[in-house]
């Protein structure tokens, strides 16, 4: 993928991810510190949100404060199963494009009826409704994404919550490295994608990613569908050798992000000689399967999602599809109206 060959210059799509690498290096890792310190005094935070404005932002956050060690409790489920929880003693930060989600937007509206004092709002949408409901809420710098599939607004949402973490644990460190991580996201969109497996993801009956639940395949499986107009499924951890291959076609295909090495053998065994499926995996290290080589990072888990979406738009493209324009997608899911 790259903005100067005329098969991808048409589409917004690609302009926005390409943009993420200077949104990446550019990011102020700074601007809640004072919500990073209410939060720290309550203790609890709950991560909320719709789509790709959840599953990568707040995974992400969670696995990295679970990696580091830092003393806060987190926790993350969509905006309806939120409204059945109580949270009355969490700090609540919601995640909205749009500002205007409907689920978000309940259950906000239910907490402010009931005197909550810390909800938090994260939006692109300057005067949202989720503004209005929010104690505090922070508009994305990223600018307007060209296509209905969100991509640089979800790394800048992912940013925004790993450096509110930090800060919160009295432990900043994400600044110092965002240049470099800029620089290697950038290299992880370019990366060229081996035309023979381009084809055979664009022939796959369904398209699964396996890898951690920190959000990144979860969200690459979400893009597969708005991008590809693909099946497509998320098999979390090793769960791909634990039961699904009795429906799974040799025709599918297994994109595997960041693999556990002592695993490979296992899905080999499995999926790849069981089945005849083809495996691919997305990886800073060679491995037993065809294998889209990534920088090697400590923020791996960024680079991995550019990686993915490159693959995405190069599958899109073999298709002739619309990067932009879904047939049935839209840019605002379950839009709030009251």
């Amino acid at each position: 993928m790259n903005l100067t060959d005329k098969k991808y210059t048409p589409f917004g799509l690609v302009r926005d991810m390409m943009a993420t690498a200077d949104v990446v290096a550019n990011f102020d890792t700074n601007q809640a510190k004072e919500t990073a310190a209410a939060i720290a005094k309550v203790g609890k935070l709950h991560l909320t949100g719709e789509g790709s404005s959840r599953l990568f932002p707040a995974k992400h956050a969670i696995m990295q404060a679970r990696r580091a060690g830092w003393d806060v409790t987190l926790h993350t489920d969509a905006g309806r199963q939120s409204q059945e929880y109580d949270l009355s003693d969490w700090a609540v930060f919601a995640a909205s494009n749009s500002g205007r989600t409907s689920e978000v937007i309940k259950l906000f509206n239910d907490l402010k009826a009931k005197g909550h004092n810390h909800r938090y709002g994260l939006t692109a949408s300057d005067g949202s409704k989720l503004g209005e409901l929010s104690n505090q809420c922070y508009v994305l710098k990223c600018g307007p994404e060209g296509a209905v599939a969100a991509t640089k607004s979800v790394v800048e949402q992912a940013l925004f919550y790993h450096a509110l973490l930090e800060h919160v644990a009295g432990a900043p460190a994400l600044a110092g490295k965002l240049k470099s991580l800029g620089a290697q996201v950038r290299e992880a969109l370019t990366v060229a994608i081996d035309p023979a497996l381009t084809d055979k993801i664009a022939r796959a009956g369904t398209i699964y990613f396996a890898g951690r639940n920190d959000g990144v395949a979860e969200e690459l499986t979400l893009k597969t569908n708005e991008i590809t107009r693909k099946k497509s499924d998320y098999l979390e951890g090793t769960y791909a050798v634990h039961g699904i291959e009795e429906v799974m076609s040799a025709d599918d295909v297994v994109i595997w992000v960041d693999p556990y090495e002592d695993s490979e053998q296992k899905f080999a065994d499995v999926l790849a000689k069981g089945i005849g499926l083809t495996i691919i995996a997305i990886s800073d290290r060679p491995t037993t399967f065809p294998t889209i080589r990534v920088p090697k990072s400590e923020l791996s888990s960024y680079v991995m999602m550019a990686a993915g979406w490159n693959v995405l738009v190069e599958v899109g493209v073999k298709l002739g599809i619309n990067l932009d324009k879904p047939v049935r997608a839209r840019k605002v899911g379950n839009e709030f109206v009251g």
